[in-house]
């Protein structure tokens, strides 16, 4: 493979990861909705999730253009 199809593959497999987090949460919202607590937990869980793999896609994005230039 090259860098760039493995880049893509990179960004693939974190939208997969982010898409599944979105699943998980959306089945469990019906349990969670009923406390306060839970709730805010899921939904921060979930977010928290999904900007760790923001930011390590990002730093895959920062490398790609640092090895370019």
């Amino acid at each position: 493979m090259t860098k760039a199809s493995l880049h893509v593959l990179k960004g693939v497999g974190y939208l997969i990861s982010t898409t599944s987090v979105i699943m998980l949460a959306m089945v469990s919202w019906s349990a969670a909705s009923k406390s306060y607590l839970l709730a805010a937990c899921l939904v921060g869980g979930a977010v928290l999730s999904i900007l760790g793999m923001l930011c390590r896609w990002i730093t895959y994005e920062i490398e790609k253009r640092r090895e370019n230039n």
